[in-house]
């Protein structure tokens, strides 16, 4: 158990140890500039008590890690599963998808890696998969490769015991983004993506959004401002608003509020444009009788998430809403 504990420590501050590097498009080089520990070191002057949370495996979880759920350009796409230890097979259990933040460039499934084990110790089947970042592949090739590993939870239920009909996403920034856009989506099939699970569904039943955006051509959206530096969007959609603005509503789950969608809770830092879309998506999901929650943290980090004191009222906030909205 030692072992397994410094492993994962390794793992996740792995990314973290890594200098960063130059961002040109399609660089095929994986981005390290968003990382746990550099995160901490630009944080800690503004928030001197802040502490890392770190992955340590909970008494009564087990860890089925490095599972190679699809296969993209002839590399395989991985996750991790984290699950209750003593799940009788008759007693399926809810699941949670977890997506990585980093603007959908840089960033590493192991962030999410506490979340999981804490999701896990309190029940759930929780998943944390790697996806496409933008110096590998552009815009959709992270909804598809998201989309295929729900089909995966689908296909695996049995295996880990999955309540298919009680899954949920969550996502943080950018991943926070990507949940929206995810279970905004249930049965769009213009973003369904092919080739991993293919005939199951990627249908989930709540989402979970963590400072992401919901609307990128927004008043309070700070993407596709690219004066002084080129903005994560444009990286991502491949080129500037004014030229790609139909992927940028595409891609905003503000974009598909209808009788369909799912419940939503949103964590937000005080940072407004990091929900930008999120009151105009309140209103219209409200119009339709689906529920709802906000909470903010003020004077938070926009990386609130992975630090303490901010991690476990975030969990917290989330238990109660799966709980609500999965009959619990």
């Amino acid at each position: 158990m030692v072992k397994k504990a410094l492993f994962l420590l390794l793992s996740y501050f792995s990314v973290a140890s890594l200098p960063a590097q130059p961002v040109n498009g399609l660089t095929g080089v994986r981005d390290t500039s968003f990382a746990v520990w550099s995160t901490y070191q630009k944080l800690k002057g503004q928030y001197p008590a802040i502490q890392i949370v770190k992955p340590l495996l909970p008494s009564g979880v087990k860890a089925a890690e490095n599972i190679a759920y699809c296969q993209r350009n002839g590399r395989s796409l991985y996750l991790d599963a984290y699950y209750p230890a003593q799940t009788a097979r008759a007693e399926r259990r809810p699941a949670v998808l977890l997506i990585h933040g980093g603007g959908w460039r840089s960033g590493d499934r192991s962030q999410q890696i506490p979340m999981a084990q804490y999701l896990a110790a309190n029940g759930y089947v929780a998943v944390t998969a790697e996806y496409r970042l933008s110096t590998e592949a552009l815009y959709p090739a992270a909804v598809h490769d998201l989309k295929a590993a729900i089909r995966w939870l689908h296909a695996h239920a049995k295996e880990y015991a999955i309540d298919t009909t009680r899954l949920a996403v969550l996502g943080c920034s950018a991943g926070g983004q990507l949940a929206a856009l995810l279970g905004a989506t249930n049965g769009v099939s213009a973003l369904e993506g092919s080739g991993c699970a293919d005939g199951r569904s990627s249908a989930v039943q709540a989402i979970v959004d963590v400072d992401g955006v919901l609307a990128f051509d927004h008043p309070e959206s700070a993407e596709g401002n690219d004066s002084k530096s080129i903005s994560a969007a444009t990286y991502w959609f491949g080129g500037p608003k004014a030229q790609t603005l139909d992927l940028w509503h595409e891609a905003s789950a503000l974009t598909y509020a209808r009788q369909q969608t799912v419940p939503i809770l949103f964590l937000n830092s005080s940072a407004e444009r990091m929900h930008a879309g999120r009151d105009d998506l309140r209103k219209q999901l409200g119009a339709r009788g689906i529920y709802s929650e906000v909470h903010t943290f003020a004077d938070a980090p926009h990386p609130f998430w992975l630090f303490h004191p901010w991690f476990e009222p975030t969990m917290t906030y989330t238990l109660n809403f799966l709980k609500k909205v999965f009959n619990m």
